[in-house]
């Protein structure tokens, strides 16, 4: 169903600066949009971005990032950008970064309608703070009584992410998996401070964010896994579940107890306020904790839901706040889901096998391969607007990792996981069909081919597979890519080609053209310092080899089980 043309247009705009914050106690130097952080206030997230479905959403972006300065981009997580493919916020990709002191206002269609969030593209930015949630409203196909809003669940780094970033870019490969500190709920959680070895100013009991519920009420809350790398096991004491949407999927609505997030990944659910009013539980969410996994140092997260009555004071009694058991895969996705609105599977035009892996180049260097090629971009040479010039075959630059689908109509991906860590798999412009996922190669079979389940990001199984369809619906350059910050740093990353004569007649505005003639103003001036899949390209010399994943504490997958959350 096509959005409607409501004639609305929600303007915002943001100032992206450096400032100082303590979600947990912890103070530290991060990214703000408008000096603030995400999450921080219940129900209005700030900042948070809102639109009804059709309606146009301008955001202006101001660089004021300093000391040291840095490009910036912004990108919509899920929003297909049809007729503004050159609003998908990628640099290298659809745009040249906002300069230092530069700014940029996107422009683009509300649609498709659900929960996400939006974050910076640039380098792992995003892992700094440089996010925020997303809400479009529209029909729904499950009601609801209380709107709670956006619940956001990230991994918590007090590092600068730089700094992570430059010791995951090393050659020190004991540094490749960097360890969270801690899990936030709406930007809050405590932290012992007995445990900081950085030093600064640390306060304990920061707080927790808290949540309201009403008795004998249907209570809707939009959770987003807003992390860095950390898989998430949702759950809420005493309280069943009912799932309505996964990413922008509406679903026939089944219950749980665990909901499971890979990174990027959103799901929908409905919470029957079975309490009575006085009543107090705890929230979780809890890093999932497994061989495929990336470790934490306090993987719990806690917030409070106090029914109307309620001592907001009090915290929940754990006599009576039972936590959920949970006996799923850390390292997989929940069960399929069936999509209330009914796709079959078409037989493929084209099929692209893609193997994912983890080496070691000829410098030493940790690299993230798709078919044994780590992606490095060009910030200065948008593939996007290359392609728009004429050129979509980039014979000069192999690690580009553009697969080019030409005209065909049905794409079918086969992604093979030869690395001992689950990988959360998004694809910019497009909801995917999961044909299947699982252990091992795949066999060929598909899952429900009649109604295949549909999302933008799936958890793509260590040592495992996923298998992808969709519809070549939307001409443009689509990153398609591990939305762990570390691994795209790394170079786990590939770009769909799709349909490059109709993106040659786009109505592609002069104002990307502007920005990359701000970009190469700024950098002809300026050494960027981008070490990750930015600009430095560091080639695979002689071939890459393979890793001692002892070193980097992987291990071949073992089929942990965890018993709560």
């Amino acid at each position: 169903m096509d959005a409607p043309d409501t004639g609305v247009v929600r303007s915002y705009d943001f100032t992206v600066a450096r400032g100082t914050v303590a979600p947990d106690g912890f103070e530290k130097t991060t990214l703000l949009i408008n000096g603030q952080f995400p999450g921080v206030r219940l129900r209005y997230q700030s900042p948070m971005i809102e639109a009804n479905w059709g309606d146009t959403i301008q955001v202006t972006v101001n660089n004021k990032i300093e000391n040291p300065e840095e490009g910036t981009t912004l990108h919509w997580h899920g929003l297909m950008q049809q007729n503004s493919q050159w609003e998908d916020g990628v640099p290298a990709v659809s745009q040249c970064p906002i300069a230092p002191g530069g700014s940029f206002t996107y422009s683009f269609r509300a649609t498709p309608h659900g929960s996400t969030w939006y974050h910076s593209h640039y380098s792992s930015q995003y892992a700094g703070g440089l996010w925020g949630p997303l809400v479009i409203y529209g029909p729904e196909t499950s009601s609801h009584d209380i709107d709670v809003g956006p619940v956001l669940l990230t991994d918590y780094f007090h590092r600068d992410y730089f700094d992570i970033v430059k010791d995951i870019e090393g050659t020190d490969l004991s540094k490749a998996r960097p360890v969270s500190d801690n899990n936030l709920i709406n930007g809050k959680m405590n932290f012992d401070c007995s445990s900081n070895t950085l030093g600064g100013t640390c306060v304990n009991d920061a707080g927790l964010s808290k949540f309201n519920f009403t008795s004998g009420k249907s209570h809707r809350l939009r959770l987003v896994n807003a992390g860095v790398q950390g898989i998430q096991k949702f759950s809420i004491d005493n309280h069943t579940m009912t799932v309505i949407a996964n990413d922008f999927i509406q679903v026939d609505p089944y219950n749980v107890t665990v909901v499971t997030l890979g990174v990027g990944q959103r799901t929908d659910v409905i919470v029957q306020g079975t309490g009575h009013s006085g009543d107090v539980y705890w929230m979780r969410s809890l890093l999932a904790q497994g061989a495929c996994t990336e470790p934490a140092n306090q993987p719990l997260a806690l917030a409070a839901i106090y029914y109307q009555n309620a001592n907001t004071s009090a915290s929940p009694n754990p006599k009576t706040s039972i936590a959920q058991t949970d006996t799923t895969d850390p390292c997989t996705n929940d069960g399929m889901a069936v999509p209330a609105y009914a796709i079959p599977v078409a037989d493929p035009s084209t099929t692209i096998n893609m193997a994912v892996n983890v080496s070691v180049n000829a410098t030493g260097h940790l690299i993230w391969t798709v078919n044994e090629s780590s992606f490095r971009g060009n910030y200065n040479n948008p593939l996007l607007l290359l392609t728009k010039n004429g050129n979509d075959s980039y014979p000069f630059d192999p690690e580009w990792n553009v697969y080019n689908v030409g005209s065909n109509q049905t794409i079918r991906v086969v992604v093979e996981n030869q690395s001992p860590t689950s990988h959360p798999w998004h694809l910019h412009g497009h909801e995917m069909q999961v044909l299947s996922s699982g252990d091992g190669p795949w066999d060929g079979s598909i899952t429900n081919a009649n109604n295949p389940q549909r999302r933008d990001v799936q958890i793509l199984p260590a040592y495992g597979h996923n298998v992808f369809q969709w519809s070549s619906d939307n001409p443009g350059v689509w990153p398609f890519h591990c939305h762990i910050a570390w691994h795209i740093s790394g170079g786990l990353y590939a770009n769909i080609l799709e349909r490059p004569n109709d993106i040659k007649n786009l109505a592609i505005p002069s104002s990307s053209s502007d920005l990359c003639k701000s970009w190469a103003t700024y950098t002809g001036a300026n050494v960027v310092d981008q070490i990750d899949s930015g600009l430095k390209v560091r080639g695979v010399a002689n071939g890459p080899k393979l890793v001692d994943l002892d070193i980097i504490g992987m291990k071949k997958r073992e089929h942990a089980r965890q018993g709560t959350v």
